[in-house]
């Protein structure tokens, strides 16, 4: 049974391609103890587009937040750079594409997305953020 309690966690990942991984079996784990098993698999795509975009087109490192509150997970990428993400297409449209769907998936994979600029430690960026609504 999934908690009603609020929590949250954050984990702070290198500019390094392995970090996606990390973050998407640190997440399962998460759900998991949390009686959120359900979400998982929807999560996990989730959170790695989100985590690939922020190590594959940035520079910087790079941080995962997970949030779990009045039934809604809420699932972000922090990232070094400013520049908001580019508008994502329609998955129709990219059926044969090899790379550009990230943004895509978050979209028609989740009930809510978006971004806001997002300063951290001194350092300019943004936040890219997804939420999963909880049947109850």
């Amino acid at each position: 049974m999934p908690e009603t309690e609020p929590w949250e966690y954050t984990l702070s990942i290198p500019h390094d391609p392995r970090a996606v991984t990390v973050c998407r079996r640190t997440l399962r784990l998460i759900l998991t103890l949390h009686g959120l098993i359900r979400l998982a698999d929807t999560a996990e795509l989730l959170a790695t587009e989100l985590v690939a975009n922020a190590v594959l087109h940035t520079k910087g490192p790079a941080t995962l937040r997970v949030r779990w509150s009045a039934g809604v997970l809420r699932i972000g990428a922090w990232d070094a750079d400013p520049e908001p993400p580019p508008p994502p297409h329609d998955l129709t449209d990219l059926t044969d594409a090899e790379n550009g769907r990230g943004l895509a998936l978050v979209r028609a994979c989740s009930d809510l997305w978006g971004w806001q600029p997002l300063a951290r430690n001194g350092s300019r960026g943004k936040y890219v953020w997804c939420e999963l609504t909880a049947a109850a």
